[in-house]
């Protein structure tokens, strides 16, 4: 009599309906669940792409945080507890949406228990969440919001008050805050080109050809790429037609000195403030690119999923484009799905060899 052999896996009826979208690599269920494996201890997302566990060996959890209490650790293949497509970016977006409606209107933006009070979250965990998916807290989401519409209105000849009561500011002394801690400068000095504000810079000739580095008392504002020094000068006076230019600077030296040696050897952190400007969309895009670690690269598709607009593909290429910080803000780490360089505001070559430098880095 021939000995029957035993079944790898129990009978169909049995079988678990959440370790079947697991052998499916079902991407529709990410963020639904997350599935562990006791013999390796780690945990996935379902659309993970290793091998298979027998599903004796697979537990199931409700979230990365119950799956870490449980003793497990995030599997580095599919990297589980970044927040991609799914259930929860449909959430965050949803959230995004609301805080702009609000402040759109002028009206009071949400607070973070009633964000998750619509979400069906509690608190911490729709923190978590939004944080993980756009880069900022859900507070700072509003801040940018609200001072990019304020960066909108002071080239338009507005006046500050009439600007800052555009925008929701209640007071002028918020509006001070608010917007030096996201345009940068002052909103009078935005408005006329940098006026009453010194902009210090130096350049060095590096492997890459020239670049240019400008800072005001906030920090580095500019790190530019060109292949004509005097050109990069004039391209900074351009942006800051009023402000006041500092070319010789001794104390600068060393500014400079650690952007090119990032430039260099890319596994040399810069660890300079950096004077960020732009629209809320942008620092939302630039934020993400600054978590792309050295020697990995992100799809524009990936950074727009990330901050939760997954359509903004193209406004995700826009906004890498507008980026005035070359290596600090890296968006030469971001190409095309299909894994072509895709452009690059200082030069395809540069890109690569950026990229080049930064792989065998890592």
């Amino acid at each position: 009599m021939t000995r029957s052999r035993r079944s790898a896996a129990p009978a169909p009826h049995s079988v678990d309906p959440r370790y079947t979208a697991v052998v499916a690599r079902d991407r529709s269920a990410d963020g639904t669940f997350w599935y562990a494996v006791r013999t390796t201890g780690v945990y996935c997302k379902p659309s993970c792409g290793a091998r298979t566990p027998r599903p004796e060996n697979v537990s199931f959890h409700t979230s990365p945080d119950a799956a870490r209490a449980a003793g497990f650790r995030p599997c580095k293949r599919c990297r589980p507890d970044e927040i991609g497509d799914g259930l929860h970016t449909e959430v965050v977006t949803t959230a995004c949406r609301q805080i702009e409606r609000a402040v759109d209107a002028g009206s009071a933006t949400p607070t973070l228990q009633q964000l998750a009070d619509r979400a069906g979250y509690s608190p911490h965990h729709f923190h978590r969440l939004f944080v993980r998916a756009t880069g900022v807290t859900p507070r700072r989401y509003a801040a940018a919001r609200r001072a990019a519409q304020l960066a909108r209105a002071l080239p338009s000849g507005s006046s500050v008050s009439a600007a800052m009561h555009d925008a929701g500011y209640s007071s002028t002394s918020r509006l001070h805050d608010a917007s030096t801690s996201h345009l940068g400068m002052t909103p009078r000095a935005v408005r006329e080109g940098g006026r009453g504000e010194a902009v210090r810079y130096a350049i060095a000739n590096t492997s890459l050809g020239w670049l240019l580095v400008g800072a005001t008392t906030r920090g580095v504002c500019a790190i530019e790429f060109g292949e004509d020094a005097d050109a990069l000068v004039e391209g900074l006076r351009d942006r800051f037609p009023a402000a006041e230019l500092i070319g010789r600077d001794p104390d600068f030296g060393r500014i400079i000195a650690r952007v090119v040696a990032l430039v260099e050897r890319p596994s040399v952190p810069l660890d300079l403030p950096l004077d960020i400007q732009g629209t809320a969309f942008q620092q939302r895009v630039w934020t993400a690119l600054q978590t792309i670690a050295v020697g990995r690269t992100a799809s524009y598709a990936e950074i727009a999923t990330a901050i939760g607009q997954p359509a903004a593909v193209r406004a995700v290429a826009q906004a890498c484009g507008a980026n005035t910080l070359a290596v600090a803000i890296p968006c030469h780490r971001v190409v095309r799905t299909d894994g072509a360089l895709g452009g690059y505001k200082w030069g395809e070559a540069r890109k690569r060899t950026l990229l080049s430098r930064e792989e065998r880095a890592s």
